[in-house]
C-alpha cells in the first residue's frame, strides 16, 4: 500500500490526452511534429499533464485499427524534449504489454530525462485484438488483475529503492537495481478503469490518482465506491486525486462544435436533429462529451467538477489543431479556477 506521507505533488489538475495520430495531409515524416505542436500548445495554455494512450492499434471508437499509432513511451520521451513543465504519462499502460521491472526502468528513464515529470498510468488491459495480432498473451480478467497487483508492487519498490526483491504471483524480481532513480524519489501512480470492486480497490491501496472511466452521470456512484475502499483501508479521500476522461469539442460557436461532434453522434446510430434538439438532453445522451462554445464548455465543466471530481482530463479526437488545443486550455483553466 502507498505511504500517504510520501505522495508527491502536484498531481493532475487539468490533463490533455492525445489519442489520434492520423491527420489529413500530414505525412509520416511530419507526424511527430504535429503531435508535438499539440503538446506545446497544451502546456502553454494551462494543461499541466499530457497523456497518450498505450496501444499499438487504434481503438475502434476512434478509427480503423490500421490507423497510425505511436508506441507510447518512445513518444513521451520525445515530447519530454519539446515541453518544459507538463507531467507526462499514459492513460493508461496495459499491464500485459511489458514486464513490470522493465516498465519501472522505462518510467524511471522518462522521469530523469524529463526532469522529474513522469507519471505511471496503469490498468488491467482490455484490447484483445492487438494482443492476439501481436502475439501478446491475453489472460482472463482475474489473472490480469493479479498481474496488475504484481506490477504495482514491483514498480513502486523499484521507484523508491536502489535494489528491490519481490516474489509475486506472476512476476518476481531479485536484487533488481534501478539507477538512475526517479528525480523526486518516487513516480506518482495513476490507476485507470471503471471497475468498482477490483480497479478501485487497487487504486485505494496504491494510487496517487484514479481516473474513473464512466459516463458523467455515474461519477457520484463511482466516488461512493472508492470511498468505501478508502474507509476499509483507513485512507483519507484527500490522499487520492480523482479525475475522469471526457471527449471535448470546443469552437468559437456552438454550431461549429456540433459539427465536430456530428461523426461521433452518427457512429452511435443517433439522429443528430434529435440529439441536439435540447442541450440538457444532449449532454445526457452523449454521456462523456463536453461540447460547445467557450462559455458553454466552461459551464458544463463547472457542473461536472461539482459532482466531486478533483481534476479533469480531456481528449480532442474531433480537432487536433494547436489553436483549438490552446482555446481548450485557456477555457478549461478559467473554468477550474472559478
Amino acid at each position: 500500500m502507498i505511504e500517504p506521507n510520501r505522495i508527491p505533488r502536484p498531481t493532475t489538475r487539468l490533463g490533455l490526452q492525445i489519442p489520434n495520430f492520423t491527420y489529413d495531409g500530414v505525412a509520416p515524416e511530419r507526424l511527430f511534429g504535429a503531435v508535438a505542436d499539440q503538446a506545446v500548445a497544451a502546456e502553454q495554455s494551462g494543461f499541466d499533464s499530457i497523456f497518450v494512450m498505450d496501444h499499438f492499434f487504434q481503438l475502434p471508437m476512434l478509427g480503423p485499427t490500421d490507423n497510425e499509432m505511436f508506441e507510447a513511451y518512445t513518444l513521451l520521451g520525445a515530447l519530454a524534449a519539446r515541453t518544459q513543465s507538463a507531467r507526462l504519462g499514459t492513460l493508461v499502460t496495459g499491464v500485459t504489454y511489458r514486464h513490470p521491472a522493465v516498465l519501472a526502468k522505462i518510467l524511471s528513464t522518462l522521469d530523469v530525462i524529463s526532469g522529474g515529470r513522469a507519471l505511471l498510468g496503469i490498468g488491467a488491459a482490455w484490447f484483445d485484438v492487438e494482443h492476439h495480432a501481436l502475439g501478446i498473451p491475453f489472460p482472463p480478467i482475474t489473472e490480469r488483475f493479479e498481474h496488475l497487483r504484481d506490477a504495482l508492487e514491483i514498480t513502486t519498490r523499484m521507484f523508491t529503492r536502489p535494489t528491490s526483491t519481490y516474489d509475486g504471483v506472476h512476476h518476481s524480481i531479485a536484487e533488481a537495481h534501478n539507477a538512475p532513480s526517479p528525480i523526486h524519489g518516487r513516480i506518482p501512480v495513476m490507476i485507470g478503469g471503471a471497475g468498482e470492486r477490483k480497479t478501485f480497490r487497487l487504486a485505494a491501496e496504491y494510487a496517487d490518482e484514479l481516473n474513473a472511466i464512466c459516463n458523467f452521470a455515474e461519477i457520484p456512484s463511482k466516488l461512493e465506491a472508492l470511498q468505501g475502499h478508502l474507509d476499509d483501508l483507513g485512507r483519507s479521500r484527500s490522499d487520492i486525486t480523482v479525475s475522469t476522461l471526457g471527449f471535448l469539442a470546443i469552437a468559437d460557436t456552438e454550431q461549429a462544435a456540433r459539427r465536430q461532434v456530428l461523426p461521433y453522434v452518427q457512429a452511435l446510430g443517433l439522429d443528430p436533429d434529435d440529439v441536439f434538439a435540447d442541450r440538457t438532453a444532449a449532454e445526457a445522451t452523449l454521456g462523456r462529451v463536453i461540447w460547445g462554445e467557450p462559455d458553454q464548455v466552461a459551464d458544463q465543466v463547472r457542473r461536472l467538477m461539482g459532482l466531486g471530481l478533483d481534476s479533469l482530463i480531456v481528449n480532442m479526437p474531433f480537432d487536433h489543431d494547436p489553436d483549438s488545443v490552446a482555446l481548450a486550455g485557456e477555457t478549461l483553466t478559467k473554468a477550474l479556477a472559478g
